[in-house]
């Protein structure tokens, strides 16, 4: 540690105030020095930066977050750094914790070059499909091209400009490379205003040439004052909210489909509120389970191709779909077939005009806050007929005992995957936050779980990735400490991203990670299965010598002795009694803690009541392909554009 510090120009002197530093360091200084406000309420807008050190990073941007935590600038804000394990996990981690924030607070991740870099781009895809902010700083090979090639540089003999970090560029909603310090200032700027922007956010990348971010420069003090980054509300078009409720008034059989944007502007309430007044019964997808409560009247669970029948029945008649920050996923439009009503018509309202536009939809481009607000004022007086009510209610209550059923089946030898949820369903408390993403268990818990507040259910489905849950966990619990947090791993997802489980260790965070194991992808078996193709390549056998395939036994991987390895408390239970108590003493515990349970790869699962596109081989020598693609182009019949 040293005593110096950087040399400040005089203030009385000519040209503007300057602070030499390098560009890792005024990079680290910036981010430091940035809030959102939304509502009167300020927060840092970054909690800390993920890293991964390698020869592309670490005298750069590593260099300046050390300097940053053990010899700060007087004023200087910190930047907390967090060790990760693996570069596409810490972006998941991120992802997590952004989102748990409601896109307010959010992380930046550095990588060394090369595969450290890329390692992130699965990452960056799924913040910008599922709209959640991040920031990416890969490094990058060396602006002078001095050497060339560097170690791990893709060498393009179309260019010399180009890098392995252009990848990022088609999932990155804001790209940039930063080729001469001086680059920073407008690119840093442009960064935050999309990272902030509710509308055209999600994964934001400034690629680092390694010797960039060890070069000095003379900055202006004035780039690394404190800014405040507002965070609109857009409110509706005053003819665009006239045309969305003459739409609604008009509407025999409306139904509210609840996006993510519900949950993000925070308009629990309002959605609660409108669905008082009118009675319009509300279904909601993935990213919008829990933006109104199970319970509520107006409630009838999720909709499309993983949706309850209740939401399928009335999605099937309803003459008018009035979508609130919602993408329209193809398991949400159950691939353009759930919506069957010939003369049915669309209401959106979204922040983002391109969302609100899906389906040649009367379009209220706003905050899902303020145009249900808006809108709730709009139908003031108007009410859907009782006996419309009515009928939702009866379908939900219908859906409940289906529920209750899935969720205490008493199936054997081996559990269901849908008991072990009933479980946690009835365990877990309103505001703690259940983490799931790819595989089957997200279409059993759309169906299925219960949300009781718009904080509880934290699914990736936009993305779908394998390996979400477990870093997840630590973003999510890192921005929302005070409440339990619990993952849902399937032994698939668990081989392919464990390491973060050390991390977890490290930061002594209490996270409870449920670990079903199966030996294989139920999911994709059961859809194997659907088209023909025998879940081949499903499960996780050993090859025998006598037929040369994959029809052996369970391969012997010891996911307990795993588990513990990486520093965690595990539990194995047997029976759905025992997962009982396994989580009372994990809930209990201080210390994260991992609970083992072995579960029946063939299900049973929720009954299906809606469908998925995925095409089927048109010609096979196997009969039972040649089956399923006579059922596949049956199904197709009922596909249609929403014009």
């Amino acid at each position: 540690m040293t005593d110096e510090r950087p040399e400040v120009r005089d203030a009385t002197a000519p040209g503007p105030i300057t602070e030499r530093l390098t560009v890792g360091q005024a990079l680290v200084r910036f981010l430091a020095a940035q809030y959102t406000e939304r509502d009167g309420v300020e927060q840092a807008l970054f909690a800390g930066v993920f890293g991964i050190f390698g020869h592309g990073n670490v005298a750069g941007l590593g260099q300046a977050l050390v300097q940053n935590e053990v010899d700060p600038a007087p004023g200087e804000a910190r930047l907390k750094y967090y060790h990760a394990r693996n570069e596409q996990a810490m972006v998941h981690a991120a992802v997590a914790f952004a989102r748990t924030r409601n896109r307010l607070q959010t992380m930046a991740c550095t990588a060394s070059i090369g595969p450290g870099s890329t390692n992130m781009v699965t990452g960056a895809a799924l913040a910008t499909i599922d709209r959640i902010p991040v920031l990416l700083l890969p490094s990058d090979i060396f602006a002078t091209r001095f050497p060339d090639p560097v170690l791990q540089q893709l060498e393009d003999p179309r260019s010399l400009d180009i890098s392995v970090n252009d990848a990022f560029k088609p999932v990155s909603r804001f790209w940039d490379r930063i080729n001469r310090p001086e680059q920073l200032i407008p690119s840093a700027l442009a960064a935050m205003r999309v990272l902030t922007d509710p509308a055209e956010t999600g994964a934001v990348t400034l690629c680092l040439p390694q010797d960039v971010q060890a070069e000095g420069y003379d900055w202006p003090v004035e780039f690394f004052r404190r800014r405040v980054w507002h965070v609109a509300r857009p409110v509706p078009e005053p003819a665009a909210l006239a045309r969305a409720a003459a739409a609604i008034r008009a509407a025999k059989r409306p139904l509210l489909v609840a996006g993510g944007g519900v949950i993000y502007s925070e308009a629990s309430a309002e959605l609660a509120a409108f669905a008082d007044a009118t009675g319009i019964p509300v279904a909601d997808t993935q990213a919008g389970k829990g933006a109104i409560a199970f319970d509520h009247p107006s409630a009838v669970g999720g909709v499309g191709s993983t949706g309850t029948a209740a939401a399928n029945a009335l999605a099937a008649e309803a003459d008018l779909v009035i979508g609130v920050g919602t993408r329209y996923t193809d398991f949400t439009t159950a691939s353009h077939t759930v919506f069957a009503n010939r003369d049915v018509a669309f209401v959106n309202v979204n922040v983002l005009a391109f969302d609100a536009a899906k389906h040649a939809a009367d379009m209220v481009v706003a905050d899902a806050r303020e145009g249900l607000r808006a809108l709730t004022d709009a139908l003031a007086g108007h009410r859907v007929d009782p006996a419309y009510e009515a009928r939702a209610t009866r379908l939900a209550a219908e859906w409940a005992a289906v529920t209750d059923e899935c969720y205490h089946r008493g199936h054997g030898p081996l559990p269901a995957q849908t008991e072990v949820f009933g479980a946690l369903n009835e365990l877990m408390g309103d505001e703690d936050i259940l983490i799931n993403a790819a595989g089957s268990m997200p279409g059993d818990l759309q169906a299925l779980w219960r949300a009781r507040s718009p904080h509880q259910y934290h699914l990736e489905y936009g993305y779908s990735c394998m390996g979400y849950e477990i870093p997840a966990a630590m973003g999510a619990k890192l921005a929302a400490p005070e409440r339990e947090v619990v993952a849902i791993v399937g032994d698939g997802t668990y081989q392919m991203m464990p390491a973060e489980l050390a991390t977890i260790v490290s930061e002594n965070l209490k996270v409870i990670v449920v670990l079903l194991q199966n030996h294989g992808y139920a999911s994709i078996g059961a859809l194997s299965e659907s088209v023909g193709s025998q879940r081949f390549g499903t499960r996780y056998r050993m090859r025998t010598d006598d037929t040369d395939l994959l029809d052996g036994p369970p391969v012997p991987l010891d996911l307990v002795a795993n588990a513990r390895s990486f520093g965690l408390d595990v539990i194995v239970a047997a029976t759905i009694e025992e997962f009982r108590a396994a989580y009372a003493t994990a809930a209990a515990a201080p210390r994260a803690t991992v609970i083992h349970i072995e579960t029946d790869l063939q299900g049973p699962n929720p009954p299906s009541s809606a469908w998925w596109d995925v095409p089927v081989a048109a010609e096979s020598r196997l009969a039972s392909t040649r089956t399923a693609h006579e059922a596949y182009l049956e199904a197709k019949k009922n596909q249609r554009h929403y014009l």
